[in-house]
């Protein structure tokens, strides 16, 4: 009896480990641009490694023939499906993707290696299509840690760096000039712009593109 009552007072206790558990992940997760593969469009990065979702663009085309519930989209041939029954003919907007694969060398920056672009809806109107752009690519503002500053000299001219880390703790390291050199130099963290691009058939799945300083 008093082995049996044990062992429902330890299931008690370890449902009501997992409850608090829980409510706790609940209230300590991040946003998506903390918990993503972060990169650099126009800076030196590292650590990042896998495929991300890297870059999205509306643009207009032509519905040349229809097979079998897809389109054929004029001019570049590709096919996609006739969700909206288009005919053929008819000028369409055409939400393309791209995909990046980021591979980490030795010496710990990225090498990147850009899929095709890929259509993965038509729209009737431009609006339309750009109401979805607009939330597959969303820009923030943020402040990051400043690891720190420095400059380089090569035949009696300098050149001046900055080095952030990032949210996600990707770093990322950007020329800048010297009167942003000499404002950051006593700085511990500045403010930075990035654009977070989110996976379209996975929204939850993110990377963050450095797109400049805030300040």
């Amino acid at each position: 009896m008093k082995q049996r009552r044990f062992w429902i007072m330890a299931s008690i206790a370890l449902v009501v480990i997992l409850m608090i558990w829980g409510i706790s992940s609940l209230f300590n997760k991040k946003p998506s641009v903390l918990s993503s593969a972060t990169v650099g469009s126009s800076a030196s990065i590292s650590g990042v490694n896998g495929e991300v979702p890297w870059d999205y663009q509306v643009q207009q085309a032509k519905v040349g023939d229809l097979l079998d519930g897809d389109l054929v989209l004029l001019p570049n041939n590709e096919r996609i499906s006739n969700d909206q029954n288009f005919a053929t003919g008819d000028q369409v907007y055409v939400l393309s993707y791209m995909q990046a694969t980021m591979k980490t060398d030795s010496q710990g920056k990225n090498d990147v290696t850009l899929s095709q672009w890929k259509p993965i809806k038509t729209f009737k109107t431009k609006e339309e299509a750009d109401k979805d752009l607009a939330e597959l690519k969303v820009e923030i503002k943020t402040d990051v840690k400043l690891i720190g500053v420095y400059k380089t000299e090569l035949d009696g001219k300098f050149r001046y760096f900055a080095v952030a880390d990032l949210p996600t703790g990707q770093k990322v390291k950007q020329p800048i000039p010297e009167d942003r050199y000499q404002n950051f130099k006593n700085k511990k963290e500045v403010q930075v712009i990035l654009e977070e691009v989110h996976d379209y058939s996975n929204y939850d799945q993110s990377m963050a593109k450095f797109r400049g300083w805030a300040e």
